[in-house]
């Protein structure tokens, strides 16, 4: 039995304990119950917090795992010194090495560069003076979708054509005087059959989902409308969400996987998600158990690791 081992569950101060929850916040917390209850059977002892929390003791914590800090991109400013802050006083989980690696969507670059399939994507860096306008011509592309380096959830996403360049260039402006940017081909699957999301905990595939956007709309996720399905992966999608991974540079104890089908209807990665990523354990009664053993492996290795 762990019972001295402390992990702490991260989240947003707005699911920890809501007054009247409508269904979205019903949902987060009911996905922390499902991993509580996995991580207690294995002998852990488990809080869950908001991550600002300031009257919280984090020395209190050997590990702290991130769950729904879907704020963390709109108050960047504020969660990278916390984040520095908190890995002195505790283990945090996925690492922060990952977490610093993945927060910035260059991380793609590197993932293209080990020989993955990602959508043809332009970089555009904080301050560049380019017209929103000559990078779209220098793209060679028709159809775009723009949206910044550091962001989640769909946050100033945007999808439009050559003649619908000129509608968001002032917002690009905007944006790109404080932020990096990327523009992305935009990959015309998407609206027809969607995104899958392949959960990889320890390295090995769990299970998977396909999330839909409504119609007239290209953003899957449910903020805009998107909704869930149940999804039985292939044997080559659970080869490629586990390829995702051994291309990181990072071994992460979890993992999300969101691929489309690009433009030629070959495999292509959306994004990897190894921050704070929905998981859907309510999609699968398994799941859950699968990351506390994936958890419980990590924190076994590390232990050995640090004995003398």
């Amino acid at each position: 039995m762990r019972i001295t081992t402390r992990i702490t569950l991260v989240t947003e101060q707005r699911f920890v304990a809501p007054v009247n929850p409508d269904w979205f916040y019903k949902q987060v917390i009911h996905e922390d119950a499902l991993l509580v209850n996995a991580l207690e059977s294995l002998g852990f002892e488990v809080n869950r917090v908001g991550w600002d929390d300031s009257t919280y003791d984090w020395n209190k914590s050997h590990f702290i795992v991130f769950r729904a800090i879907w704020d963390y991109f709109h108050r960047y400013a504020e969660f990278k010194p916390w984040l520095s802050l908190v890995q002195t006083k505790t283990s945090v989980i996925n690492q922060p090495e990952i977490i610093e690696w993945n927060i910035d969507k260059h991380y793609l670059m590197d993932l293209e560069n080990a020989g993955l399939n990602i959508p043809p994507t332009t970089y555009i860096s904080t301050g560049d003076m380019r017209t929103l306008e000559v990078i779209c011509a220098e793209s060679g592309w028709n159809h775009f979708v723009l949206k910044p380096a550091i962001s989640g959830g769909g946050r100033h996403t945007y999808q439009f054509d050559l003649e619908g360049v000129s509608k968001y260039k002032d917002i690009y402006n905007q944006l790109v005087s404080q932020e990096s940017m990327i523009l992305q081909e935009f990959q015309d699957n998407v609206p027809v059959k969607g995104e899958i999301s392949l959960m990889v905990f320890g390295g090995k595939f769990s299970h998977a989902i396909l999330k839909k956007a409504k119609v007239g709309d290209f953003r899957v996720q449910d903020d805009f409308g998107g909704t869930v399905h149940p999804y039985h992966a292939s044997a080559e999608e659970i080869r490629y969400a586990e390829e995702v991974i051994k291309a990181s540079p990072y071994n992460p104890v979890y993992a999300r996987v969101d691929a489309l089908w690009d433009n030629s209807g070959e495999l292509a990665l959306a994004e990897l998600e190894l921050i704070e990523p929905e998981l859907w354990f309510r999609e699968d009664e398994h799941s859950a158990s699968r990351f506390a053993s994936a958890l419980s492996a990590y924190i076994d290795s590390s232990a050995m690791s640090d004995a003398p």
